[in-house]
């Protein structure tokens, strides 16, 4: 985890995120927090990673989603670098629906 950003506004932040209890919720709470475009561009992101899990090529992907290579790059760097994020929600999405 990058330490830069552990910090006690941070920490702050993600829990206020943990009260949330549901969807509704999210959308009072996220759109308070940020703009339609901050919002926006995060969905964006998540939906390329699920794409990409999914093995779409970038070209799909940035035809699906509107998501530059740059962006799409960036995602897939996480995905296959990062702290493992992406995947354990997954998981834990896939688990639910179960």
């Amino acid at each position: 985890m990058n330490k830069k950003i552990r910090t006690n506004a941070v920490d702050h932040l993600f829990e206020a995120i943990l009260c949330l209890k549901d969807k509704e919720e999210c959308y009072s709470f996220f759109e308070d927090l940020c703009t339609v475009n901050e919002i926006l561009s995060l969905s964006q992101r998540f939906e390329v990673a699920s794409m990409l899990r999914n093995h779409n090529t970038y070209l799909e992907i940035a035809e699906k989603t509107g998501a530059s290579t740059a962006t799409i790059s960036r995602v897939n760097r996480s995905l296959n670098y990062g702290n493992d994020g992406y995947e354990m929600v997954f998981g834990r999405m896939e688990d639910a629906q179960e």
